[in-house]
């Protein structure tokens, strides 16, 4: 801008000179001798050749700033469309995690780097935290590599274990497979101690004592759980696990009014805030059941977890319409008028009523009447597939039998 100026007042200026000789009287080329004719055309030459010099500049500055726009407008377009994608890819990996890691890296929006990989989870924006555990949790050699870089992106020197564990389990949302979660958590038991040298004899201590804050934690905050454990038996229950020897009293009291004071804070993303337990719902679904009293079948949304099986009107409900604790019961398959039909029952007793309980229309709390809980599923595809994870559900918890393998090992290093 400032040279085109230049070279326009430049222009008006030698116009003017120009201008200004020559109008003080009239005279034709005649008046003039051969040098001041041969000047005045040497003026007029010059004067044309600035003209020609000002317009090719002017062309040249009008290509400059097109370019310079031009430019502009490109890199906003490039970074919108990359916005766009990484936005896409979030969205694919909240579907399928591997998915959509496989189409970052394809995109050159992600390095095929476990460091990279490790960050891009660490980071979280705009991910679900249960597909972010689902993916750290995987067997194969690379997600090994990832969730080792995820966890030594965690800095735990000097919190204690539950501070430690508060960190941890924001960060992702653990997934419901037993091995995964024992991956997981081994991981965790080596940063800790790796942070914080001298805490506990191994990692072995470090994995069991998180294990036993887990549960203390759902013992204590979960509304189904009325036994409440005391501090004296969550010590007693932690007896020898720090390599044959007992850990401070004073450390496990502390630990232990931590949990109590304040309930860990588990990722909701999956809109289910019903339970304070780490596992994802085992299974969900609509089902038909048969009423205790009154003999109508209706239709009720079915989630099991923690080894329980809950029912609600809507799926939007935050409280259950009915819990039916899953100890000590049995499941089989029956025949109705309804199809596909399976009923939980007291095995041996036929006309004691199951320990439940549900939500009258007022908002009451009762005990459930009924001796035994008959189900009907859409399909029998359903039906086997409720059955399989009910029988699953019965039979063992993954939290209990870890933690059982895990002081094995302890006890057996002990007596070698």
């Amino acid at each position: 801008f400032s040279v085109s100026l230049f070279l326009s007042f430049s222009s008006f200026s030698l116009s003017l000179c120009l201008s200004s000789s020559l109008s003080p009287r009239s005279f034709s080329l005649y008046d003039l001798t051969p040098e001041e004719q041969h000047e005045l055309e040497n003026i007029r030459r010059r004067k044309q050749e600035l003209l020609e010099d000002i317009q090719r500049l002017k062309n040249e500055i009008a290509e400059v700033t097109s370019e310079i726009e031009n430019l502009g407008s490109t890199e906003e377009r490039k970074n919108m469309q990359r916005n766009k994608q990484v936005a896409m890819g979030r969205k694919k990996f909240n579907m399928d995690p591997k998915k959509g890691i496989k189409f970052l890296i394809e995109n050159d929006l992600l390095k095929h780097t476990s460091s990279d990989i490790a960050q891009f989870l660490y980071k979280g924006e705009g991910l679900n935290k249960t597909a972010i555990g689902d993916y750290l949790g995987e067997r194969d050699e690379f997600n090994l590599q990832v969730l080792h870089d995820f966890v030594e992106l965690h800095e735990f020197t000097d919190l204690n274990l539950v501070q430690a564990l508060r960190q941890f389990l924001w960060s992702f949302r653990l997934p419901g497979e037993a091995q995964k979660i024992d991956r997981m958590m081994e991981a965790f038991a080596q940063r800790y101690c790796q942070c914080n040298p001298g805490v506990f004899q191994s990692t072995d201590t470090c994995y069991i004592l998180s294990f036993a804050i887990i549960m203390l934690n759902t013992s204590l905050h979960n509304p189904n759980v009325k036994d409440k454990p005391a501090v004296e038996r969550f010590i007693s229950m932690n007896r020898g696990i720090n390599d044959g020897g007992d850990l401070p009293e004073d450390l496990l009291r502390n630990l232990y009014d931590s949990i109590k004071n304040e309930p860990f804070k588990i990722p909701e993303d999956d809109g289910n805030d019903l339970t304070h337990t780490f596992f994802n719902p085992d299974r969900e679904g609509w089902l038909l059941k048969l009423g205790g009293r009154v003999k109508t079948w209706k239709r009720r949304w079915f989630i099991l977890t923690d080894n329980c099986l809950y029912y609600f009107e809507y799926t939007t409900d935050k409280e259950p319409r009915g819990i039916i604790p899953l100890e000590n019961l049995s499941i089989r398959e029956v025949e109705d008028k309804k199809p596909n039909c399976f009923e939980l029952f007291i095995p041996e007793n036929k006309d004691q009523v199951i320990k439940a309980c549900k939500t009258e229309a007022d908002g009451r709390v009762v005990e459930g009447n009924h001796t035994f809980y008959r189900i009907s599923a859409p399909t029998t595809e359903e039906k086997d597939e409720w059955m399989n994870s009910i029988k699953a559900a019965i039979s063992r918890d993954p939290f209990y039998e870890m933690l059982a393998t895990r002081k094995k090992k302890v006890s057996s290093m002990k007596r070698h």
